[in-house]
């Protein structure tokens, strides 16, 4: 049997997902997660910035005014012809629905009641065809498209920009959402990009398979948006990033279709599926990807540890990654990240794992395999300072590695201010830009009588590198947006001056597009920029992102 055979004999399209819950639109997630903060937490809060915890002031949905749809009676008629009519909706719930995505910047747009941007229409095309249809007849008549998949981007990915369009609508690809192919003798699987990493793995573990891509944003976010952002899960010391598991591409743009991508490997010029794995719907709208999978782990390990500071805990993780034997989660936080959830743990009556900073690791695999790895592995940390603490820390911290987020909105409704960060730099910079980056967003935020609490953690690593995840917290000030984007452009201009980049896996979106020349440089921009006039000429693709 050949490999294309092994693909279409294992056709599974027919086999609907559990269906995908929307998040909410004034916050992160669904209700049914949001969690007060405990009296613990307000303790800390009240003794670290003078606030007090609140239950928030959040507007409701009938309060929120939205700006007036632009769309004509004669495009909404139109693009229902496209997808059909029931699936063009133009109602103020969908809209809010789809205004935006999750960062801070989001959220706090969320709170006002002023009124605010959102889509003209939210369109749900069927297949692949139709999202063509869409592109083309939006390229003809002067109507922006922004790609939409879970919403969970925290730079702006998803803010419906007009840029030089009259309207602009929302793509929802929700509908795109079978497993339309296995092929186990090759391990790939053929899936809709609108599937979530939920329903995908749900799919997949029918036939005992998994990706191994659980970014926190995993519950809710999609599979051509982890390909569309280059997203990195939290297993990726063993599966790798989501751009390494991708083996096929199918995208639509306004000038049609281009499919790229099928043999492992190719000499055959530069591989095009670059131009679109991390273009953010710049350049096309990701339909359909192959991805690399595997078996569904035999057996998992876990084992937490403690090293006496950050720099020596970093020395031993460089030195299990370059040994070929990291886990297949390593990562490891800094003193104050590790203060904190001490401080946490012990106020809430867990036990004490460590007075100096945390690393998690977890091996997954065949029993001898984990079991080889995980001892070659530990004795490597174990001769480069670690302290082994036992399995609990670690699988505490898989319990609830997707609950950060509902936390950051109990904050903001305390009037404490947290966001995220990331970047990524080599091993012998990781010390240098961790330093360059804290004092940024210290010097920032002190100089406006806000000083904060800066966390961080290593989250993903490389042989030659490594990410460094930063944590903000602060009171916020009577304009927290105009508060933060003061921080956050220090912080940025610290990571592209001291050897950083603007982002590892949250991409660049509106938020990080001041910075991408300095990443590019100026050829690079400019390269960008023809690639999006051969594929979107009209430039009606998620205006406003990406490219300076």
């Amino acid at each position: 049997m050949s490999d294309v055979n092994a693909l279409s004999d294992l056709a599974t399209s027919d086999v609907p997902p559990t269906p995908a819950p929307l998040m909410q639109w004034n916050a992160w997630g669904v209700a049914a997660g949001n969690k007060p903060l405990s009296p613990a937490v307000g303790t800390l809060l009240s003794q670290a910035f003078g606030v007090q915890v609140s239950d928030g002031g959040r507007p409701s949905e009938d309060a929120v005014i939205l700006r007036d749809s632009t769309l004509t009676a004669d495009h909404v008629a139109g693009l229902g012809e496209l997808v059909g009519a029931a699936n063009v909706a133009t109602d103020k719930s969908a809209r809010l629905l789809r205004a935006g995505g999750k960062s801070t910047f989001d959220l706090l747009r969320r709170r006002s009641t002023d009124p605010q941007n959102a889509p003209d229409a939210v369109l749900f095309p069927a297949d692949h065809d139709e999202v063509v249809a869409v592109l083309q007849y939006c390229s003809a008549n002067r109507i922006a498209v922004v790609p939409f998949g879970g919403g969970t981007s925290v730079v702006g990915g998803v803010d419906p920009e007009r840029g030089g369009s009259d309207a602009a609508i929302a793509l929802d690809l929700r509908r795109l959402n079978s497993l339309s192919a296995i092929d186990p003798i090759s391990g790939t699987a053929r899936m809709g990009a609108g599937l979530t990493g939920p329903q995908a793995e749900e799919l997949l573990g029918a036939h005992g398979l998994s990706i191994g891509h659980f970014p926190q944003s995993f519950q809710f976010a999609s599979i051509g948006g982890f390909a569309a952002t280059r997203s990195s899960g939290q297993a990726s010391a063993g599966y790798g990033r989501f751009d390494d598991m991708v083996a096929h591409l199918k995208v639509a743009t306004p000038r049609g279709t281009i499919e790229l991508g099928k043999p492992p490997a190719s000499a055959a010029g530069p591989d095009l599926r670059e131009l679109f794995v991390g273009s953010e719907g710049a350049f096309g709208v990701i339909t359909e990807v192959t991805l690399r999978v595997h078996p569904v782990a035999e057996r998992t390990d876990y084992q937490a540890w403690s090293f006496p500071d950050f720099t020596t805990g970093a020395a031993a993780l460089r030195a299990v990654v370059q040994a070929g034997v990291a886990p297949t989660v390593l990562r490891l936080s800094d003193e104050a990240e590790s203060g904190v959830n001490l401080a946490m743990a012990d106020k809430a009556g867990g036990a004490a794992v460590t007075s100096g900073c945390l690393a998690i690791t977890t091996f997954e695999g065949t029993a001898a395999h984990v079991a080889s790895r995980a001892a070659e592995a530990s004795a490597i940390l174990t001769e480069n300072g670690g302290t082994a603490l036992g399995a609990d820390p670690a699988r505490q911290w898989e319990h609830g590695r997707f609950n950060a987020p509902y936390m950051r909105d109990a904050l903001l409704d305390s009037g404490v201010l947290c966001e995220t960060l990331e970047t990524a730099t080599t091993w012998s910079n990781l010390g240098t830009l961790r330093g360059a980056v804290t004092a940024a967003l210290s010097e920032a935020l002190t100089g406006q009588g806000t000083p904060p609490l800066v966390l961080c953690h290593i989250s993903h690593t490389y042989p030659t590198g490594a990410s460094l995840y930063f944590t903000v917290i602060c009171a916020q000030k009577d304009d927290p947006i105009a508060q933060w984007t003061v921080a956050k452009r220090a912080a940025s201009d610290a990571m592209v001056g001291n050897g950083g980049t603007i982002t590892h896996h949250h991409a660049v979106g509106s938020d990080h597009r001041p910075w991408m020349t300095a990443e590019v440089g100026d050829l690079g921009v400019e390269i960008l920029r023809a690639v999006k006039n051969v594929v979107d000429p009209a430039g009606i693709l998620n205006p406003g992102k990406l490219i300076p």
